[in-house]
């Protein structure tokens, strides 16, 4: 399965590196998981300070890390990252990602053993434009954040906020932060969030272990 990042149009893609940015203290070992051509790494190291790791099962993008000078291991995110060791990073970002993986839970359980934090960006199935398609017009939705057609998806979950909720506390991850992105901009506290969020973005931490 290619962990190839979501193709979403270029000023969408530039909003949420912003975003991401924002998120991640300068100086910061960061590890992007399905990292793409390596454009985020870029900026985080060269206007962050951060140290910089890339993960990338696609050729053509990992070739395109290599030529901005980002360190990318070639590896499918449906399998354990075992050459990673525990907490070896300060933040790991999966972002428009984990919809495509055939084993989201895997990488989540990953996620947040690799590093102290993560950084999650996923497409909100819950939004009334991907609800007033299926409803109205009984057709699989096609949206700014899900551009494709159902024939030629790479994505192959689908998800709203509450999903996200209930699959995190199954897995025991603590949501630290739940920034529902509306119109480019995240907001901590939205209105009928769910209903009007394209897309969202999580920091989750590994819960503590009881002692």
């Amino acid at each position: 399965m290619s962990s190839k990042r979501f193709c979403l149009p270029d000023p969408k893609a530039a909003i949420t590196d912003e975003l991401l940015m924002q998120h991640i203290e300068r100086g910061s070992r960061v590890i992007d998981l399905g990292c793409g051509d390596g454009r985020l790494l870029q900026r985080l190291r060269d206007e962050h300070d951060c140290s910089v790791q890339g993960v990338e099962l696609d050729l053509d993008e990992l070739l395109a890390c290599v030529a901005r000078g980002v360190p990318v291991l070639r590896a499918d995110l449906d399998h354990k990252l075992d050459g990673i060791p525990d907490d070896v990073f300060d933040y790991a970002v999966l972002s428009q990602t984990l919809q495509q993986l055939r084993h989201p839970t895997t990488i989540l359980t990953e996620v947040v053993r690799v590093a102290k934090r993560a950084l999650v960006v996923v497409p909100n199935f819950g939004h009334w434009r991907v609800r007033y398609q299926v409803v109205w017009h009984g057709r699989a939705p096609v949206t700014s954040e899900l551009p494709y057609e159902w024939y030629n998806t790479p994505n192959l979950h689908f998800m709203s906020m509450r999903d996200f909720r209930d699959l995190a506390e199954r897995l025991n991850i603590e949501i630290a932060q739940e920034l529902p992105i509306i119109r480019g901009s995240a907001h901590e506290r939205a209105w009928l969030a769910n209903l009007r969020a394209e897309s969202l973005l999580y920091l989750l931490e590994r819960k503590a272990v009881a002692t």
